[in-house]
């Protein structure tokens, strides 16, 4: 009888596993299992389910359907929903899809800072204004010391380590110094964390070779809408950087893809860049949502500072999480630069919204972050865990079933 108890539970769990899009039983769902939560659903029983804090729903299984046939209209209509009505729909989707109580912590590292030949008005490692930002060139880290603050950050909770060059890609500084950050992913995912990394523009035999060195994902952000992109950049199109997120995918790297807010953007811009994300062939396993951090020195600073543009509010900023929950469900939403202007309420408000992951360390890239002391009294305060590496993303079952 016990023998035939668990193969009965094997075939239910294969069978959930399916359903869900899942690969594989991972931490959260092996304790979903064990709780009972996902046999009871199965079983249609409308049970609480304490671990994962999943809301009861008459469905016998807990799917939430992705799609990417999404039309410009419906991300308006969602992005413009009343907030605690937006925020009420995101965080129910949030907590069938994830568990809401887990928050991964996430360290980037800046491997190579300065001398970038690119023109991003926002950023301070531009070569092009670097007299004026005080941001000084320097040569490409070891790969010893990549991997001894690595250590440091994965002793200090961080799960995924991420490595970040200023070059317009691989290409701009040769084969001796790609094949230097290849050691450096290699020694890092030897470490048991996740790695990622922001080079610039990738060619597919570039991100060939670094999913061969074991890379898990790789960060490339659109940073803003298409119509209002040659605003911010001139030396890389759009399509560039949708070419690079096209052979990180063909080459079976996890696309780590999002925006910025505050280039002086308009709120249709917003729009139209989450349309642009989750209408791609899939949907990016890792969606960042920075707020701009302006660096002075820089021409979008200085545009800030002559027009009197606002910063996004947390208002703002939780609009855009909760609408990026709803339209990509099953991705994981990184609340990133800017968090270090916000209360642990605001950030509360960004969680309850969709997003479970953060970046600590002390800067981000040359931008200042939140201390290490205060994230652990953040975590403490709202009862978080920190999310685990290599959680299975789901497979994107449906992906054009018309359900939001």
């Amino acid at each position: 009888a016990a023998r035939a108890m668990a193969t009965a539970m094997a075939v239910t769990a294969r069978n959930v596993c399916a359903a869900l899009g899942w690969r594989r039983l991972g931490a959260v769902h092996k304790r979903a299992f064990a709780s009972g939560a996902v046999t009871d659903a199965v079983h249609g029983a409308a049970a609480e389910e304490e671990d994962l804090n999943l809301p009861k729903r008459q469905n016998d299984l807990y799917q939430v359907q992705a799609r990417n046939n999404w039309r410009i209209e419906e991300v308006k209509e969602i992005y413009q929903r009343p907030l605690l009505d937006l925020v009420y729909k995101a965080a129910t989707i949030h907590r069938q899809c994830h568990n809401p109580n887990e928050v991964q912590k996430c360290t980037l590292l800046s491997i190579k800072t300065g001398g970038c030949p690119e023109d991003c008005k926002y950023c301070s490692q531009s070569s092009k204004w670097s007299k004026s930002t005080g941001t000084k060139a320097t040569v490409l880290m070891k790969v010893d010391d990549v991997l001894e603050q690595a250590r440091a950050a994965k002793n200090a909770g961080s799960t995924r380590f991420c490595l970040g060059a200023a070059w317009r890609g691989p290409s701009q500084v040769g084969p001796r110094q790609f094949d230097r950050v290849l050691q450096m992913v290699n020694g890092v995912r030897e470490l048991g964390m996740e790695v990622c990394a922001t080079l610039g523009l990738l060619s597919a035999e570039e991100a060939e070779k670094l999913q061969r060195a074991g890379l898990t994902a790789y960060n490339h952000n659109l940073d803003t809408s298409k119509s209002h992109y040659e605003k911010v950049i001139s030396t890389r199109s759009y399509s560039d950087r949708l070419k690079t997120l096209q052979n990180v995918r063909d080459a079976g790297i996890s696309v780590c893809c999002g925006g910025i807010l505050g280039l002086g953007e308009k709120e249709d811009d917003r729009i139209e860049l989450l349309h642009t994300l989750a209408t791609l062939p899939s949907h990016p396993e890792s969606v960042p949502v920075n707020s701009l951090v302006p660096v002075d020195g820089t021409p979008l600073a200085k545009q800030l500072k002559e027009e009197d543009m606002a910063l996004p509010t947390t208002i703002e900023l939780v609009r855009h999480i909760a609408a990026a929950r709803i339209l990509m469900p099953h991705s994981v939403i990184r609340l990133s630069a800017g968090r270090i202007s916000m209360q642990k309420s605001d950030q509360a408000f960004c969680f309850l919204a969709g997003a479970n992951s953060i970046f600590t360390g002390d800067k981000l890239l040359t931008t200042p972050n939140n201390k290490e002391d205060d994230d652990t009294e953040m975590f403490s305060e709202l009862g978080l865990d920190g999310r685990p590496p290599f959680v299975p993303y789901p497979v994107n079952i449906n992906m054009n079933a018309n359900a939001n």
